[in-house]
């Protein structure tokens, strides 16, 4: 929890800078690319977590793997190294991400299926993501077999479950409580 709120701290403070400099669109896609990275890649997790390996170490790793960063976002690497806070680099470009996607009237809703979406299908719940909170959205498809069928959406805090697997733990409860 306090990650988070430090990382939204940081994240505030970076994008009050790019809008400054007017550069957030720029440094928004840094972010983006930082936070696919981490999530993505087991190893650059452990390694901005080591305790062992020295913060210059990752400072020349990371801007190794990031190549061409905007001086924003490379500046935003040196201040957490700094700061001894590396390890939330993650979660700083996310919430940097999320910060810039409101500002600009954009949200992110995630799907989950149990098969991928087709056009007609994303065409549909774009109209109701928009009917629902008055913004457009990005969607991104999350394929979980286990839910059966129908889907899960997720806009920021709301969350709406129309997945048979739900509707099935439903009834299941009815039938425990009688």
């Amino acid at each position: 929890m306090a990650q988070t709120r430090t990382a939204l701290r940081y994240a505030k403070a970076v994008l009050d800078l790019a809008k400054e400099q007017k550069s957030a669109e720029i440094v928004n896609a840094d972010m983006s690319s930082v936070a696919n990275a981490v999530e993505a890649s087991t190893e650059l997790k452990n390694m901005l977590m080591s305790a062992v390996i020295p913060a210059a170490t990752k400072k020349s790793a990371l801007l190794a793997v990031f190549k061409g960063l905007h001086n924003l976002s490379s500046g935003l690497i040196d201040t957490l190294i700094t700061n001894k806070r590396i390890d939330i680099l993650g979660e700083v470009a996310q919430k940097y991400n999320e910060l810039y996607n409101e500002s600009q009237g954009k949200q992110v809703a995630k799907v989950t299926t149990a098969v991928a979406l087709t056009d007609d299908l994303k065409v549909k719940v774009l109209a109701k993501v928009k009917e629902l909170t008055n913004k457009e959205a990005d969607i991104v498809n999350i394929v979980d077999e286990s839910i059966l069928g129908g889907f899960i959406l997720r806009i920021g805090d709301i969350q709406y479950d129309a997945s048979i697997a739900n509707k099935l733990n439903k009834l299941k409860r009815e039938f425990t409580l009688n």
